[in-house]
């Protein structure tokens, strides 16, 4: 099986040496992203609210590039500074999977890159 490397620029770029995401056969294996903003490389910080909307806006558009979608992914784990902020990045999460919820495991960690609040990772089918 052949391995292929999806970047976009529609994503924050690696901050390290890895790839936004890679493919092999019809599997799609995110790196996690944090709130990176890709057009300023900004970290969002106002609140948890608008860094899971980033993450998840910086999933989407690696997910397009490698020629899939929300509704394709079949796990998720979710990295936390808090654990108290699980709520409201359900609330997020939610709008992204509001049918046929992938699995997931979900952890409050000790620190983040950048002292992110979060840090994302999915695992989804490409059709």
């Amino acid at each position: 099986m052949e391995k292929q490397i999806i970047n976009t620029s529609n994503a924050p770029s690696a901050i390290g040496p890895y790839s936004q995401a890679v493919k092999v056969g019809n599997l799609l294996f995110t790196s996690g992203q944090i709130p990176l903003n890709p057009q300023t490389g900004e970290l969002v910080t106002d609140n948890i609210e608008n860094a899971a909307e980033q993450v998840m806006q910086n999933l989407k558009a690696i997910l397009e590039e490698a020629g899939t979608k929300f509704e394709n992914v079949i796990k998720t784990t979710v990295l936390l500074r808090d654990i108290n902020d699980f709520g409201k990045v359900n609330e997020v999460y939610a709008k992204y999977f509001s049918s046929e919820q992938p699995a997931r495991s979900c952890f409050q960690v000790g620190k983040l890159p950048k002292d992110a609040f979060l840090e994302i990772e999915v695992t989804a089918i490409v059709e």
